[in-house]
Order: structure tokens, then sequence, then C-alpha cells
């Protein structure tokens, strides 16, 4: 009988290996990977030594380390399919033609999310939203969720007058989606054990949660419900930070017996977006000759941040796009000699990108986002001087790259995030900045925990976080590595996935 999920592996029997940094003997060969106590006991070809205990039978496939997202905003994640999806929207008319038709949920709202509006013929305006979607208030949350488009009753909802244009940008944004995630416990923790499930059917076993919450309590209480699906490290934000200090915690701490649900960095956002023209750039953004982006947070009260954590024990994770935030963000870290990753890093200097490296900053990057964002970066950042998207530039400088979706941004699908970093396209278009591309091997590095610099998982004595899928990803093309299928998954060789 075949293993099911929750059933620990002793042997992954018949199964190859790949990845970056291999020094085993195997090249192509079957081997049996035996399992103990969480770990890699042994690598033997296949059938050499005895297969005891419970043997999943990998029948020719081929075995990676298992994947992790190192970005994701957990609970509104889960919460995207219960809203109406508006990346298809073609104009703001067309948009809130969409959210009349949408379903009105058991609170009295209407809710969209995906929508992409900087290079849309018309501008969003509370008069064309109310003409569509009348009294019912109505939420839309932009794909990089810096931006809510209101109707006049939601804004009254939410105590904001009903003027202007009804969209609100950077903090104001944040604070209705952080509204809008309130949703009970027993609601948000089932649609988080959901989308956890479709995460380990990817092969992912691990996610850096940037909830914008006190994430300590919400991973805290799901292990004590019996959550065990996915591996979680989790951001603590400004607001936050004392209270996370006078609890004792430091990055790494564990906040359940099993050691699955552990503090992450300080979350500091001090930059806007692209799509949402806030990002802090160097040249102004075409047809508005004074504006530059936005630092959301100034230097000094970042650099005040960062003493604060690194003294308290936390690392570092600080949100920069713009190639202005992403030099003030490492300037803080050679100044507070902080550890940690800056988020995103979309437009970099050429000058800064070998200082992520001297500082070993990791670049916590998307790399879906460049092929969400190639029309929007070619023509709203066509006069800025920095790299977009510089992923080869890192992986030559040396920088360690940490790959994620900062879902629900973009989907949670690793295979995705290596597809569009190794082929710079989908769907057939012509490759976007194809000197950007890195190699498969790096990529598969970067969608593992210690990411492109950590070194290969796949030995003996490494944590069998392990996941087995059809093809050898070193050698896929695009298509068959966006459609990656996963046999089975496993956290410290326990089922967490099986096909079938």
């Amino acid at each position: 009988m075949s293993p099911t999920v929750g059933d620990g592996v002793d042997v992954v029997a018949n199964v190859r290996l790949t990845g970056a940094d291999r020094t085993d003997p195997f090249g192509g060969d079957a081997v049996d990977v035996h399992l103990s106590a969480g770990v890699i006991a042994d690598i033997a070809p296949a059938k050499a030594l005895p297969r005891r205990g419970v043997v999943l039978d990998a029948d020719g496939g081929w075995l990676v380390p298992g994947l992790w997202d190192h970005h994701v905003h957990t609970v509104q994640w889960a919460l995207v399919a219960q809203r109406e999806s508006l990346g298809h929207a073609t104009s703001a008319a067309h948009a809130a033609r969409i959210m009349a038709d949408a379903p009105v949920q058991g609170d009295g709202r209407r809710v969209g999310t995906g929508f992409r509006h900087a290079l849309w013929p018309d501008e969003p305006t509370l008069a064309v939203l109310d003409a569509a979607t009348g009294d019912v208030p109505t939420y839309l949350i932009n794909a990089d969720v810096h931006s809510v488009w209101l109707n006049s009753a939601a804004l009254r909802r939410e105590g904001h007058p009903a003027s202007g244009s009804g969209l609100l940008r950077e903090q104001p944004a944040f604070e209705i989606s952080r509204r809008l995630n309130l949703v009970p416990t027993d609601v948000s923790d089932a649609a988080v054990a959901r989308m956890a499930r479709a995460a380990a059917a990817r092969g992912v076993v691990g996610i850096v949660d940037f909830d914008m919450a006190f994430n300590a309590d919400a991973w805290a209480r799901r292990a004590a419900q019996g959550f065990d699906i996915v591996r979680a490290r989790f951001g603590i934000y400004p607001a936050d930070l004392e209270r996370a200090i006078g609890l004792g915690l430091e990055t790494d701490d564990a906040v359940d017996p099993a050691g699955l649900f552990r503090v992450g960095s300080l979350k500091v956002i001090t930059d806007g977006s692209l799509g949402t023209h806030t990002a802090a750039c160097s040249h102004a953004y075409p047809g508005d000759p004074f504006n530059h982006g936005m630092l959301t947070v100034p230097p000094d009260e970042l650099l005040a941040l960062m003493t604060r954590a690194t003294g308290a024990g936390l690392s570092s994770a600080i949100h920069a796009i713009g190639d202005v935030a992403n030099a003030h963000a490492l300037d803080a870290f050679a100044l507070t000699g902080a550890s940690g990753t800056i988020e995103h890093a979309q437009l970099v200097a050429h000058s800064d990108v070998r200082r992520f490296a001297a500082l070993e900053v990791g670049a916590s990057v998307q790399p879906e986002h460049a092929l969400d964002d190639r029309d929007i970066t070619d023509t709203v950042w066509a006069t800025q001087t920095a790299q977009p998207y510089p992923l080869r530039a890192f992986a030559d400088a040396g920088v360690n790259l940490l790959f994620g979706s900062d879902a629900p941004v973009s989907a949670l699908d690793p295979w995705a995030g290596m597809a569009a970093a190794v082929y710079r396209t989908r769907d057939g278009r012509e490759p976007w900045q194809p000197a950007q591309a890195v190699d498969a091997a790096t990529a598969l590095a970067a969608s593992t925990e210690n990411g492109s610099a950590g070194g290969s998982a796949l030995r003996i004595g490494g944590v069998a976080d392990l996941a087995v899928v059809s093809h050898d990803p070193l050698v896929c093309d695009e298509r068959t590595l966006r459609g990656m299928a996963v046999a089975a998954t496993m956290i410290a060789g326990r089922l967490t996935h099986a096909d079938g």
C-alpha cells in the first residue's frame, strides 16, 4: 500500500537526484534515499540496501529540496478565493462593471482584487464606481495592494469622506486591506489550511508570512489546532516591535513545540510600488515631473527601527522597490550591522548591486512580477537609469537570491517563479530583458529555504524536507517547468502531499 498524507516515510525508492552543488556520484541513476528521525540518513543505489519501514516508490521521478515561498501575505492570499478577480479588467469602467455583478458577501460588502490601473485609458473615479455599484459598499484591491478603490458607500463605512476619486494609496490602503482580512479566525484558519494544501501540492514546505498582524499569535493558534501542512517564518511590523521585544521573541525562535513556526524579521515598508507610481525613484514618473514616488519611512526612522530590532536579536526585512529606497535600505544595513533581506528590490542602481553582496543582504525577489509588470516597467520606468529586476546581476555579484510570489500579488507557485526567472517570458511573448535571466540551478536553489547561496540540501544529514517531481527542473523547457507535476511533498519525512 502506498503511503498517504500524514505518514512518515523511511525510504524514497527509485528516485533520481538533481539540484545545484551536487557532490554525489550517482548522476542520473536511480537511488534509494533512506530517512531517519526527519533527516537523510543515507543515499545508495536502488536496492543496494534493505528497504525497511514505509517505502515511497518514486518510480523514476526526481527528488528536489522542499520549496519555499519567501514572501506571502498569508490570510490575504487565502481569502482571494472569496473575492472577485479583476486581473482581466482593461479600464476603470470595465472594473466597475465587473464589480456591479460581483456577489455580495455575508458582511454586506463586495470585494474585488487584482486590478492593475497603471496603463488603463481612463482614471478610477468615484462617479464611475458609484454609478455601477450603487449603495453596496464596494472595495477593489490593486494587484500590488498599495492602493484600493472604494465607492462612496465603502468610504462612509470606513470613516473616509465620500469625495475625490475614491482611490486610497499606501498606509490608508494597507489599513483597508487589514480590515478586510479581519474575518473570524475559524474562517481565516480554514482558508489558510486549504491554500496551504494547494501549496504543498506544488512542492512547497515553507513560507515567509508578512501578514499585517501580530503573526506570533496566529501561528501559535494554528499549531494548537494541529496545522502542520507547511513551515512558516513570520514578520513583525513596527507597530508590534516593542510587543515582540517585550515577549523576548528573537529571530528563529519557535512558537510551537514542533518548531514548524518561527519568528522571522522586522518588516518595514519604506516606499510604495511601481503600479501605484509611489516607488521612490531617482527620476520622475513620466508626465509627472514632481513625482519621484515616496519614502513612507524616512531614513532616520528606518535606522532607529533597525537598530532597535538588531539589538533585540531580530533580523530585518525591508520593503524597497525604487532605487532610492534600495539605496537608503542598504545604508541602514551598513550602519546598523543588521542581517536580513531587502524585499522586492525591483529597481536597483548598478553601483548598489554589489553592496547587497558586500553587506550579505539577501535579495528577496518575485520573478513573476517582472512579467506582470513588463509593459508598465517599459512605460513608467522608461527614463530610469537604474536596472529593473536585475536577477542575473544579483547572481553574478554573489548576492543570495530568495524567490517568492508576494501572494496574492502573484500565485503561490514556485515553478512559475522559476520559469519566469529562467526564461523571462510566459504566454508565448518574446523574452523580456533576457540578459537578466538566471540558470535553472540558481532558480531552484533560490526557491529553497536558504536561497541560492545556501548549498545543496540533498545530502546525508540534511533535513528531509523534500519533493518528488516528474521532470528534472534543470533541463525543462518553460512550459514543462511551469506545469511541473509534484508526486509527493514531505516535511522532515512526513508526507504533506501525495499524488493520488
